[in-house]
């Protein structure tokens, strides 16, 4: 069996979310005309969220749960290895972007790229609720990030991201960070590469119960800008091409 999509869902701590973000995910390929499946990836988390996840792949064949180290690139790196699909999709388990959205992401919709990034920023996008010190904080980042890293690229940082197979086996196998970062790190490393990145628009919205802390999260940020910057200078990503 061909599989067209595999989507690829970290859950740290997702008891709660994780069983109504899966129904909606399911329902949904389940009108659509290609093969799918969706991988969940647990990743140190103190609750249910494994449990959870299993009970649920247990009445679905083309639902598979792995375990991987604490961090968000960790678990999307343990995905996207694992995933059969010949586009591969990571997709935040908050769902704060509707999933009906995610054919934008591969063709017919969009055609001739490499990664397909969603976009809080480009034109059509539009956010929700969004309080305006965590766009203001947001925007100061992607700032930093053009400035040093990744220049024209408006919004780096949202969740939902799908590469074309070879590319997610490629840029994986490199990309070395776990945290909230790993993004940035997977972008530079596929501009160096020389994929092409596109930017699609998309409706977003922000969930006050966020797990992402304005303070802590944009500090630890800040550090992996630099030290990916560091590093590039370095010619530690030297080779990549």
């Amino acid at each position: 069996m061909s599989i067209l999509l595999s989507i690829i869902i970290p859950a740290h701590n997702e008891e709660r979310r994780l069983p109504d973000t899966l129904e909606q995910v399911f329902r949904y390929l389940g009108q659509q005309p290609f093969e799918s499946e969706v991988i969940v990836v647990e990743n140190g988390s103190t609750d249910q969220t494994f449990e959870v996840a299993r009970r649920f792949a247990g009445r679905h064949a083309n639902c598979l749960v792995l375990q991987s180290e604490k961090g968000k690139g960790a678990a999307v790196r343990r995905g996207m290895i694992e995933a059969r699909g010949e586009y591969r999709f990571m997709c935040d388990a908050d769902l704060s972007m509707p999933v009906e959205e995610i054919v934008k992401f591969i063709p017919p919709a969009i055609d001739q790229f490499d990664i397909a990034i969603a976009s809080r920023e480009a034109a059509g996008a539009v956010r929700y609720n969004e309080p305006a010190y965590r766009h203001l904080g947001g925007r100061g980042i992607n700032y930093i990030i053009q400035l040093l890293i990744l220049p024209g690229l408006n919004d780096t940082q949202c969740g939902f991201k799908c590469l074309r197979a070879e590319v997610a086996d490629d840029l994986f196998n490199r990309q070395t960070l776990n945290g909230w970062s790993f993004d940035i790190e997977l972008l530079y490393l596929a501009r160096r590469r020389g994929y092409r990145v596109c930017e699609i628009p998309i409706h977003w919205h922000h969930h006050p119960e966020t797990k992402v802390s304005a303070m802590r999260d944009a500090l630890r940020m800040i550090k992996d800008i630099f030290r990916i910057h560091a590093n590039a200078l370095l010619g530690i990503y030297d080779g990549t091409r």
